[in-house]
């Protein structure tokens, strides 16, 4: 019987889940975790209306992928049945590997384990569960499946998911720059020889797509004080793994405790491993469970972080085009160290020292190719006259010195 399900999105009103088996994916429990993982983690310091969800993101960017394989479909490209609930599961469980505040657990909690890796070890975990249900998906996932353009959509430089994060977050932000014409960008989507193009129509929507995301990763996603409570959260971590090192009892529900306590490498979450099985059950709600715990601890430098985390006493930031002051450093960690009475490494904790950089587009990892009438191809670089690609292809690099308030 058909399990026939409307989620109502706030962003792309009622969506449609067309299968059981969708639906049965949606109901795991690996899915239903990122309802409590944040999409844009600490950003709501900044933009309070940004506390939408991966699950939210992970339902709109399938929705996108079904209206990109109808209209694929409507020009003549043949996509079975399979190919198609492959596609939309493969967008589905595409974040699954995320863990609450990807960079806190990228730096401290689980080193070296892209969140892409974990994604896909949790997929084949999951496919076991269903009797190998999941391999085509896997394999457009990992782009071994002979239909390269269903991997593109997938992950490219003019994925579903971007379409989808760009939208949502544009929304939940209130930053109206983000605002992409989604809609238009998947009528125009085509195929030519096994590669997305976009046809010379939707050149416009493209080029829209293209300055709203510079605008997007610079007003959000690399917002100073993002960066700065983001640096915070991961300082609080890195005490936090000292102390214990240092024998130190600390609190922390039991799938943060696994993460604190022990060096965990990929070994450790193949075949099911034990990090694993305490990853899964790893949310936003036991980072700030151990926070709000911890800013009552002895240990000055945790209480102090943790403190300026639930209280919104972020660090300060500043920002410039050319490397920080060595003497500006110095001068902030000796305030640190007379002030709390610590010692150099321990005052280091109070401070954040790095560059944010980012480009736009990369023609060498996955170009945008625009496709006219007459079959020609062109690169958006060459196609359009108005964007300066050689401007959004340059890398800009900014250098930041993060500090706590005196």
């Amino acid at each position: 019987m058909q399990k026939r399900k409307i989620i109502n999105d706030p962003v792309f009103g009622f969506i449609n889940l067309p299968t059981n088996f969708i639906y049965d994916i949606i109901q795991h429990p690996y899915l239903q975790r990122l309802n409590r993982i944040r999409q844009l983690g600490l950003a709501s310091f900044v933009y309070p209306g940004a506390q939408h969800t991966r699950f939210h993101h992970s339902i709109g960017a399938m929705h996108l992928m079904g209206e990109a394989l109808n209209i694929l479909r409507l020009k003549g490209h043949t996509i079975t049945d399979n190919e198609y609930n492959s596609s939309l599961s493969a967008i589905l469980l595409h974040d699954i590997g995320h863990g609450p505040f990807s960079h806190l657990l990228e730096y401290t909690l689980v080193k070296n384990i892209p969140h892409e890796i974990l994604s896909l070890l949790l997929m084949k975990q999951i496919n076991k569960e269903f009797e190998g249900i999941l391999d085509t998906a896997i394999d457009i996932f990992t782009d071994n499946y002979p239909k390269h353009f269903l991997h593109q959509l997938v992950s490219g430089q003019l994925d579903v998911d971007r379409l989808d994060y760009l939208r949502r977050d544009s929304f939940f932000t209130g930053v109206i720059e983000g605002n992409i014409g989604s809609a238009r960008i998947i009528k125009m989507l085509n195929v030519k020889d096994d590669k997305l193009v976009i046809e010379s129509k939707g050149i416009n929507s493209i080029e829209n797509f293209l300055m709203s995301r510079r605008l997007m990763y610079w007003q959000v996603y690399l917002h100073k004080t993002l960066v700065a409570s983001e640096k915070m959260l991961i300082n609080i971590f890195s005490r936090a793994r000292e102390l214990i090192q240092n024998n130190e009892k600390l609190f922390a529900p039991p799938s943060l405790s696994f993460f604190l306590e022990n060096e965990v490498n990929i070994n450790d979450f193949e075949n099911n491993g034990i990090a694993l099985k305490y990853f899964v059950n790893l949310d936003d709600n036991d980072i700030w469970t151990a926070i709000k715990v911890w800013k009552d601890h002895v240990d000055p430098v945790l209480s102090e972080l943790c403190n300026g985390m639930v209280n919104r006493k972020l660090f300060k930031i500043i920002v410039s085009d050319s490397p920080i002051d060595k003497a500006l450093v110095k001068s902030k960690l000796d305030i640190y160290k007379n002030k709390f009475k610590i010692s150099d490494n321990e005052a280091n904790y109070f401070i954040s020292l790095d560059v944010m950089e980012t480009n736009m587009y990369n023609e060498e990892d996955d170009s945008i190719d625009i496709i006219y009438n007459n079959n020609k191809i062109k690169d958006i670089s060459e196609a359009s006259d108005m964007l300066n690609i050689e401007l959004l292809s340059k890398k800009v690099k900014k250098y930041y010195f993060a500090f706590l308030r005196d």
